[in-house]
């Protein structure tokens, strides 16, 4: 079994929020493969479901981003999951926008629901880094991540959605080269592969034809040809 977590704030105010696209991942999810419907859980909302043969079940916490971990840690010592079976998706700002990547361990990097969920589990859980841009400068990180998604995204964010749902049943069997390639045939798809015909080359112009010998054009200069062929 695994348990999978999408990080986010609770709430119509951050519901479109940079910083809910683990929220908005997991729905993608639990829409596109018949999960159960969302019930409240874990100090969080919960669905139940399949992916491929795996038994799952999908966690959006209701704490606010920076107490995450109560959540997480709530659900997994329910299930009584190792961290290893607990895969979180969460945004990532050092990825560009509609990038993904996929990470087993390591530090937080900083961000506060991977710090909470560090405090509770510990830090070998799987990450699902979802990139959606650095604003460009420090102090624009927390306007940036709580404002939302701009028009402009909604084609690379919805690709990369997409994308998750696809390759939801290789992230949960541990198959992150699979879900990445998932990912990738809808935010970057394959051009195509096959081989063109070569371009034929225009055919060479004809050679020019010798011009024709002058004609004589006086009865004298008629006979001296005509004896010249006979010489």
């Amino acid at each position: 079994m695994k348990l999978i977590v999408g990080l986010g704030n609770p709430g119509a105010k951050y519901a479109a929020n940079r910083h809910n696209i683990g929220f908005l991942a997991l729905d993608r999810i639990a829409a596109d493969h018949d999960f159960t419907p969302w019930r409240a859980r874990f100090q969080g909302m919960a669905a139940d479901g399949r992916l491929g043969e795996m038994r799952v079940t999908l966690l959006k916490p209701q704490t606010f981003m920076n107490l995450s971990g109560q959540s997480v840690g709530e659900a997994a010592r329910y299930l009584k999951l190792a961290p290893a079976d607990v895969i979180v998706l969460h945004d990532e700002l050092d990825l560009a926008p509609g990038k993904c990547r996929v990470k087993q361990g390591g530090g937080h990097a900083g961000h506060n629901g991977l710090r909470s969920i560090h405090q509770h589990i510990g830090a070998e859980y799987g990450r699902v880094r979802l990139g959606i841009g650095h604003p460009g400068h420090k102090d624009k990180v927390a306007s940036y991540v709580l404002s939302d998604f701009a028009k402009a995204e909604q084609d690379w964010l919805d690709d990369l959605l997409r994308g998750i749902s696809d390759g939801a049943p290789a992230l949960a069997t541990g198959d992150g080269g699979r879900f990445q390639n998932a990912v990738a045939n809808r935010t970057a798809p394959a051009r195509n592969s096959g081989t063109e015909a070569p371009t034929p080359k225009p055919a060479p112009p004809p050679a020019p034809k010798p011009d024709p010998a002058p004609q004589p054009v006086t009865l004298t200069d008629r006979l001296r040809a005509l004896s010249d062929r006979f010489k």
